[in-house]
């Protein structure tokens, strides 16, 4: 039973790794080709591109340490796997955030001062964003090594201060995870705010039908909703997998957590394409094409046998 488990496991966890590659290397790719096209990019394009390299990297390490545990499951992720890990992710999450972010201010209107004003400066905002999130990384970082190098010292007598300590550091990293997760549920519920309120004065001057801005918002509704739930998802199965590896080993489980977190950069990143208008049209155009020159080739297979017989 256990073994078909596995099997499983591995089948759903290799294909997310492969799907989730050619996805994110896609909208890097598509990106960066428009823009040697138009010789600009657009802020959204940045942000996508950037979120997909992160989750090239991200993808790689979740793959490294799943393939690494099935291989022997008493090894776990060494410091440099995770710092690697610290580093995608972060990463990962801080510019999806933006997104989140640039979303909100991009499409929603409040009548509030420092809502204009942060809408005037959108791109001001995204920056200070990513830097935040960038001192954070560095901070867990150091907070990181410290603990590493007093881990190795090992200093007799002090066995309670540095059981305090991995509790601090705990917390300080329980923290940076959460505070974009915060962020992007705060745009969230502003964004919905935002749709009640605008369906709310639609209804009163027309006849009920959905204007362009209603869909915009509700596109963008579905692309925090796929995000929060799967951000969720990957929480999720990171603390089932640091608590089935420290307190309670259970191999099952513990390939199971790791393999939905290999899911989270996989789906929404197709949810990220299936909501961008360009990238839809890209991969549809790519998909056909594939498509007809696939016939083409059994065309050409099924003529060579014809002549041949």
């Amino acid at each position: 039973m256990i073994s078909v488990l596995h099997t499983i496991l591995t089948i759903f966890a290799t294909a997310a790794f492969v799907v989730g590659s050619f996805v994110n290397v896609f909208i890097t790719l598509v990106n960066c080709r428009n823009w040697m096209k138009r010789q600009s990019i657009s802020s959204v394009e940045r942000i996508l591109t950037a979120l997909a390299v992160s989750r090239i990297g991200l993808l790689l390490i979740l793959f490294k340490s799943w393939f690494s545990t099935l291989v022997n499951t008493s090894v776990h992720s060494g410091l440099i796997s995770l710092i690697l890990w610290i580093i995608t992710n972060d990463f990962s999450t801080w510019i999806s955030t933006s997104l989140s972010i640039f979303y909100l201010l991009k499409i929603t209107n409040f009548s509030n001062y420092l809502f204009f004003h942060l809408k005037k400066r959108v791109h001001s905002v995204i920056v200070l964003t990513l830097w935040s999130g960038l001192l954070l990384l560095l901070s867990r970082l150091v907070i990181l090594s410290v603990h590493h190098a007093m881990e190795l010292e090992k200093y007799e007598g002090n066995v309670t201060w540095r059981t305090e300590l991995g509790k601090v550091i705990m917390i300080v990293f329980t923290v940076g995870y959460f505070i974009p997760i915060i962020i992007s549920i705060i745009c969230f519920l502003l964004l919905i705010y935002s749709l009640h309120k605008h369906l709310r004065q639609m209804r009163q001057y027309s006849n009920g039908s959905q204007d362009p801005s209603t869909k915009v918002q509700v596109k963008a509704l579905k692309s925090m909703v796929s995000f929060l739930l799967l951000i969720a998802m990957y929480s999720l199965s990171e603390i089932m997998s640091n608590w089935t590896f420290k307190v309670s080993p259970h191999e099952s489980v513990f390939s199971l957590s790791q393999t939905l977190g290999i899911l989270y950069p996989s789906i929404h990143s197709c949810v990220l394409i299936w909501g961008n208008r360009k990238l839809k049209q890209a991969f549809v155009l790519h998909v056909w094409q594939a498509r007809c020159c696939c016939r083409k080739r059994n065309l050409q297979d099924i003529f060579k046998n014809s002549d041949a017989v």
